[in-house]
């Protein structure tokens, strides 16, 4: 079992930034590739951003791609998402997630939200305009 607990969320004005954290209860961190999806009321869970479990390989959803960054810190078992230029539309519910990757690649990633493992409870993101 994974515990995941996201933190960093809240209300920000549209242009601003905020940086989301994942902590991870498990010592073997390292073995998993790890995800950022986020939900909007109303809407479906959708992708935000990926990276493998050695932190090589990223991947993005266009519609993030050049404002968000992800990064991960295995010594600590956090994953971080770094949010830049923040629009009204990235208002949502974020989520990390986790995949037991070990068997994979080491530049595995997923985009799809059934690959994943375990999941944290969410974070909350408002950007007004």
């Amino acid at each position: 079992q994974v515990q995941l607990v996201e933190s960093g969320g809240g209300l920000v004005q549209a242009g601003g930034s905020l940086r989301l954290s994942c902590a991870a209860s498990r010592r073997t961190f390292s073995r998993y590739a790890m995800g950022w999806f986020r939900q909007a009321l109303g809407k479906e869970r959708e992708f935000v951003a990926a990276i493998s479990r050695s932190g090589g390989t990223t991947y993005y959803a266009d519609s993030v791609k050049g404002r968000f960054t992800i990064s991960r810190d295995n010594a600590k078992n956090i994953v971080y998402l770094q949010m830049n230029g923040l629009k009204p539309e990235d208002t949502a519910v974020y989520y990390c997630a986790a995949e037991d990757s070990t068997y994979y690649s080491g530049s595995y990633v997923s985009s799809e939200p059934n690959e994943y493992d375990y999941w944290g409870q969410g974070t909350q993101v408002t950007v007004s305009s």
